[in-house]
């Protein structure tokens, strides 16, 4: 029947049907089909899967990116980080991606990252003389950082099919994060310095930075707080998400003064759609994972992949080379929910925390948001910057070599991943 449902899904997916209703038609097909499993029963698990507490935190984080992104803080934190480096080589590419790290502990949504930072920062990277390519590139690849730095969706959704915990996740994605934050920087200094490319000239003045860093502290702090409050047992990631969200409306509502109906407004209309998107893809994937159980798919493949690779690093390898693959075809949460029930038993047949799988499989996928064929933030960023996706995907492939080389670090070193 999981062979079924592959073909469905495929036939599906290129006649361009949302991944969603694709994985919803294959697997309902699938089951009429076969007549072995009545259908109603696969209604009950995908209506049962949404029922979990954990799930809160997504519209209440997805709201405090919504309220936090936009307005004065996000000019406010491009001023603070070009006053920092921009006179570096290849700085203003690198504000580029420290704003994305920073709005990582905010809104934990890569899409969301890069419409908002690409928004503000590719047309200055223009104006600045940066290639457009390259600004694309530069933001596409660094929006994924936001999804490392907690909170972050991909792994509320991880730990909801894992059973891992989620403040134990949000703590091993800092590291991570930061690394990949200055591999990226990195490229964008080297990449600076050898193809000579523009520095901000702007004269450094200490009052203007002061005032800068007094606007952004309040925001930067939320991260900070979420870290705190997840580390030492004090609230739990659902309660974090709630009490994230009225520090927002109390930072945009006080500090910023930006605050206003139609700002709320849109901050709610646009989290209640996200969120019915992941949950529409939670409840489609749970049918396939449910179909895949009930065949002991994933007792099989652990076997199969035991006794024919053996040695535990080349499973690990095969493992990431599958991801790479499905990540480029699949949106990252549909895939994490489909490839999670597999990996699992792997994971613990080769002694790999269930941790640090979450971090090897969201940084694996990660890189299919800006890679095509789907490549979500590759898609946002180029036609921000009104460029081809070809000319994008060149420019990428300096961070594509940085992205891999730390994927292997994360899957072959478990002190990487700190919880």
């Amino acid at each position: 029947m999981t062979a079924l449902i592959i073909g469905l899904f495929i036939v599906a997916a290129l006649a361009s049907i949302p991944i969603a209703h694709a994985l919803v038609l294959a697997s309902v097909s699938a089951l009429l089909l076969m007549g072995r499993i009545p259908v109603d029963l696969a209604v009950q698990q995908m209506i049962s899967q949404v029922q979990s507490f954990p799930l809160i935190a997504i519209p209440f984080f997805m709201m405090t990116g919504a309220l936090m992104v936009s307005g004065r803080l996000g000019q406010s934190l491009v001023n603070l980080l070009s006053m920092m480096i921009g006179r570096v080589h290849g700085g203003p590419a690198q504000v580029g991606v420290l704003s994305s790290t920073i709005f990582g502990g905010v809104s934990g949504s890569a899409v969301a990252d890069a419409s908002a930072i690409g928004s503000m920062l590719i047309p200055w990277l223009k104006k600045l003389g940066y290639p457009a390519p390259f600004a694309a590139g530069t933001l596409a690849a660094a929006a994924t950082i936001d999804i490392l730095i907690p909170p972050s969706i991909p792994m509320i959704i991880y730990a909801l099919v894992s059973g891992a915990s989620i403040g134990a996740l949000f703590v091993a994605g800092i590291l991570p994060g930061l690394l990949m934050c200055g591999g990226f920087m990195l490229v964008c200094y080297i990449q600076g310095r050898r193809r000579n490319f523009p520095r901000d000239t702007t004269p450094f003045r200490w009052d203007a930075f002061s005032k800068q860093l007094l606007q952004a502290g309040p925001a930067l702090m939320m991260p900070v707080l979420i870290i705190v409050f997840l580390r030492f047992g004090i609230a739990t990631p659902t309660e974090v998400s709630v009490m994230s969200t009225l520090y927002a409306l109390l930072v945009s509502g006080v500090v910023y003064r930006d605050l206003t109906l139609q700002k709320l407004r849109h901050a709610a209309i646009e989290s209640g759609i996200s969120t019915g998107v992941v949950l529409l893809i939670i409840m489609a994937s749970s049918i396939v994972g449910w179909i895949v159980t009930y065949e002991q798919l994933p007792a099989l493949f652990t076997r199969f992949a035991t006794e024919t690779l053996q040695s535990p690093w080349l499973i690990i390898l095969a493992m990431n080379l599958i991801m790479l693959a499905i990540g480029m075809f699949i949106d990252l949460p549909a895939a994490v929910l489909l490839l999670t029930p597999m990996f699992v038993p792997l994971a613990s047949a080769v002694g790999m925390d269930t941790v640090q799988l979450g971090i090897m499989m969201i940084v694996n996928l990660s890189i299919g948001l800006y890679h095509p064929p789907i490549g979500t933030t590759l898609f946002i960023t180029a036609s921000i910057a009104k460029v081809r996706i070809g000319d994008v995907v060149v420019e990428l492939i300096p961070f594509y070599v940085v992205a891999v080389g730390l994927l292997l670090g994360f899957a072959y070193l478990p002190w990487l991943t700190i919880h």
